[in-house]
């Protein structure tokens, strides 16, 4: 019984290659999207503000395949086999480290939406909603990510003077 649930961690080998392949996608597809604002900014002589928004959403993307491909790579790393051949900036320990990564990737990814409206004349009036809306997001992720890290400041401890010595 003991082996057969040990086994079932590698049911997570599947949605971890499905979020790489998402991530292959994305990226490919912000990748190409890139290419054609060039094209139509160099051939076609596109305005900036198009050319602008056309670029962030193509980054969006490519942001989006980067949150994929951080799920599967930690998945997989989490589950099925810790020593893949990942950076060491791409190492997953366990889930807060996945977290941590996830984390860090939504807000870059807030932001390049955010300053795609803010950039996006036609959506002038929405800036101050989206801008107070993002902060909120943000600084709610934010302090998600304070109240359930385990690495915190270790308590200090009274020495045997008397004194208070911080712990290592």
């Amino acid at each position: 019984m003991r082996r057969i649930l040990g086994a079932t961690r590698f049911v997570v080998v599947l949605p971890a290659i499905a979020a790489i392949i998402g991530a292959i996608l994305l990226m490919l597809q912000g990748s190409v999207a890139v290419v054609l604002a060039v094209v139509d900014t160099v051939w076609f002589g596109a305005e900036l503000k198009t050319t602008t928004v056309d670029v962030l959403t193509a980054v969006d993307a490519i942001l989006l395949g980067t949150v994929l491909l951080v799920i599967g790579y930690g998945l997989y790393e989490l589950f099925v086999d810790a020593e893949i051949a990942v950076p060491s900036w791409l190492r997953v320990n366990d889930l807060d480290d996945l977290k941590s990564k996830l984390i860090g990737v939504v807000v870059a990814i807030i932001a390049v939406v955010f300053v795609g409206i803010l950039v996006d004349a036609n959506r002038a009036a929405d800036v101050l909603s989206y801008g107070v809306g993002a902060g909120a997001l943000v600084a709610g992720l934010a302090l998600f990510s304070f109240a359930t890290r385990k690495d915190r400041a270790k308590p200090a401890q009274k020495a045997p003077d008397g004194e208070s010595r911080p712990t290592d």
